[in-house]
């Protein structure tokens, strides 16, 4: 993999993990999840950005 493929997998990732974040602090905040349900989305998008960012 280039620095450049590399580079756009990072972007890639990390344009997901903010889009799937938003998501969840969206529902959070019109009252379809508890903040124990929005804790362990996040966490879950926080592990797949950071493996994303190992792959690369």
């Amino acid at each position: 993999m280039t620095e450049t493929d590399a580079t756009e997998a990072t972007d890639a990732a990390v344009e997901r993990f903010l889009r799937k974040a938003d998501s969840t602090y969206e529902e959070y905040e019109q009252g379809y999840a508890d903040a124990d349900a929005t804790l362990r989305r996040l966490e879950r998008h926080i592990e797949a950005l950071r493996n994303a960012a190992n792959d690369d």
